[in-house]
């Protein structure tokens, strides 16, 4: 088995951001990303964070909105006016959101060409329509891994456990805009390990800690793990119990420093491609 490797990766993909960044800007197109913060959550603030230092490294300006103690017309409000300002060229909306606010409530009033964690339902009704548009981004670094390893998924057995419009959905889209034969799986389904272990490609996006073990992977499996769980110590751990699966699975993401850094620098990439779409849609 060998791990894939997120951060080389992600190391990649965010040197090809810096290089486009630097040619837009010398056309005078500054790549700027805007992030609504709606939430004191510390989680969140370190996120925001790291997804700043990581745009001005590679040259996209990175506007943090602040929003305390707001409402659904707050938040409305601040998405409708940097949809509307041509400096901001990427937009993304961090959860958790207050209580009684939904991501579906308020994501369809970031303009779909500004879209690029695939928040707004447009975009996700483009992605089913195999139309151009920003898959929600870690729904989108999990096809970025399984391209980087070489993967043939034309014909491919894919399962993908979970069924959020984050990830699951979004990521089962994907995987048949590639010709893959596609299955999801939920909390509905019946005999999930032996639905698991016919897929050659396996994404487990389901959230809950070391779920997928080694009676659910098909031996020379590919298996992506997208869980993120917090652990009492304050580490993470996946949804994929890393030392049964490592000894059955061909490749597999570790947690962290799998899909995760992907996730980060393809926001980037979204970001920089919706700022080089400026010249053409105004």
């Amino acid at each position: 088995m060998s791990d894939i490797d997120g951060r080389a990766v992600a190391s990649a993909i965010r040197a090809e951001v810096a290089a486009d960044a630097d040619r837009l800007r010398e056309e005078g197109i500054v790549p700027t990303l805007a992030v609504v913060v709606p939430t004191d959550d510390e989680g969140t603030a370190w996120y925001v964070r790291s997804i700043r230092k990581a745009a001005e490294k590679e040259g996209i300006d990175c506007r943090v909105e602040h929003l305390k103690d707001p409402g659904r017309d707050e938040i409305v409000a601040k998405l409708q006016e940097l949809s509307a300002d041509p400096a901001v060229h990427g937009i993304i909306c961090q959860t958790p959101l207050p209580e009684g606010v939904t991501l579906s409530q308020v994501g369809g009033y970031i303009s779909p060409f500004k879209d690029v964690d695939g928040a707004n339902s447009e975009s996700l009704g483009r992605l089913a329509a195999g139309l151009r548009t920003f898959a929600p981004a870690t729904a989108a670094a999990v096809l970025e891994l399984l391209k980087r390893e070489d993967l043939v998924l034309e014909g491919a057995n894919a399962v993908v456990v979970g069924r959020s419009t984050v990830v699951g959905k979004p990521a089962a889209l994907l995987l048949l805009n590639e010709s893959a034969t596609v299955t999801v799986c939920h909390s509905r389904t019946k005999d999930l390990a032996a639905v698991c272990r016919e897929a050659d490609v396996l994404v487990a996006a389901v959230g809950r800690a070391g779920m997928i073990t080694a009676d659910f992977v098909k031996p020379g499996a590919t298996v992506i793990d997208v869980g993120t769980n917090p652990t009492e110590d304050g580490g993470l751990v996946g949804d994929v119990d890393y030392e049964s699966v490592a000894p059955v699975a061909a490749r597999l993401t570790p947690v962290p420093r799998g899909v995760g850094p992907v996730t980060t620098a393809l926001l980037l990439r979204h970001t920089v491609v919706a700022a080089e779409l400026t010249k053409t849609h105004g």
